[in-house]
């Protein structure tokens, strides 16, 4: 009588997974909402407010007050100029190891932001929306309005930020760095429509194709950053 096999049954190659992987996911919904979005408003008679812009952006005109409205400006000033590159740039030399590993950080965030940034650059002047009526401006504002620069801008940066953490920090540090930076880039966008100077919905691009964006950059990149991870605390020491 033979002996049982001690092996264990043969199990076969595992099937291959059909659907698309998570970024990609997340980065063709985000864009089939950004393009629905954008044909609404090119075909919305003069590319003008869409279905819920002007009630809100009416409502912003009777609720500002100075003390409002000032720390509106110097938040909306924090996502544009030279801080969100300035920021970036710590967050990706925070992920390497090294200084030629940091250096390389530093320059593959900044280029993540600048290429994001030339994308916005070249839709907003294909799409050529008008802004809301300078009348209602409580800032200074230039160029075409859909997508926001600024929401598109904070949107990027919190991105990249959060992912540094991701990789660079312990578990608990990372929610101290992701809370404070969705937070500040929901309220750069918000400004924008609280001074006037956006449709609503050209906020809502905004976030839209920096979503789109970064999730594609995240898939494409995927194995091919070598990022090191903190190290781990090992169990039963302190």
């Amino acid at each position: 009588m033979s002996a049982p096999d001690a092996v264990g049954p043969v199990r076969g190659p595992r099937p291959a997974c059909r659907s698309w992987p998570g970024p990609l996911r997340m980065a063709a919904v985000c864009a089939a909402l950004f393009a629905a979005l954008v044909t609404t408003a090119l075909t919305g008679g003069g590319k003008g407010a869409l279905p819920g812009d002007r009630a809100l952006h009416d409502w912003t005109l009777v609720h500002r007050p100075d003390a409002a409205v000032a720390t509106a400006r110097a938040l909306t000033d924090s996502g544009t100029g030279i801080w969100p590159y300035l920021l970036v740039a710590f967050a990706g030399f925070l992920t390497g190891r090294g200084a030629r590993g940091r250096t390389a950080g530093a320059v593959a965030a900044l280029a993540v932001l600048l290429l994001g940034q030339g994308l916005r650059l070249a839709l907003m002047l294909v799409i050529a929306r008008p802004r809301p009526p300078h009348a209602d401006w409580a800032t200074h504002a230039s160029r075409f309005s859909m997508p926001s620069g600024h929401s598109t801008t904070s949107a990027l940066v919190a991105g990249l930020v959060c992912w540094a953490a991701a990789h660079a920090a312990r578990r608990i540090l990372r929610w101290c760095v992701w809370g404070p930076t969705v937070l500040w880039a929901a309220g750069v966008g918000l400004t924008r429509i609280y001074l006037g100077v956006r449709w609503p919905s050209d906020v809502v691009t905004g976030w839209l194709l920096a979503a789109a964006y970064l999730a594609t950059m995240v898939a494409l990149t995927r194995g091919r950053l070598p990022v090191p991870r903190p190290p781990r605390t090992p169990r039963g020491t302190g």
